[in-house]
């Protein structure tokens, strides 16, 4: 089992309950931890015997994308998307982080984090 980690990829997006977050948008961060079943890649240095970095990239920044109200929502729906396209994934862990959050008083990040992982048999 390889854990493959990608931290705080910086995307400008649109989600929260307050009308100005889906107009303006604001900061996020999203963070992968990531445990998959591509050993063989240790040994033979070859692309497709791991996870390519930049697909996981991409279906991420697609699902940021699309606005939601709950950082809880992007979450599932960025595990769920990742999960679905590589079946080596055995457990993802997800954290989307809020910078500079609309709340009453400063806090540099509001985050959410989710892990799934797949049904034994």
């Amino acid at each position: 089992m390889v854990t493959i980690e990608l931290e705080e990829i910086e995307f400008y997006a649109h989600h929260g309950c307050f009308d100005e977050e889906g107009t303006i948008g604001i900061w996020f961060t999203v963070s992968l931890t990531i445990k998959a079943r591509v050993d063989r890649a240790v040994d033979s240095d070859k692309l497709q015997d791991t996870i390519d970095y930049q697909q996981i990239v991409e279906i991420t920044a697609s699902e940021m994308k699309r606005p939601s109200n709950l950082l809880e929502h992007v979450a599932g729906r960025i595990a769920s998307a990742l999960m679905n396209s590589f079946p080596a994934i055995e457990e993802i862990k997800v954290k989307v982080s809020k910078m500079n959050p609309p709340l009453c008083c400063h806090t540099n990040k509001v985050s959410v984090c989710i892990q799934q992982s797949r049904e034994k048999p």
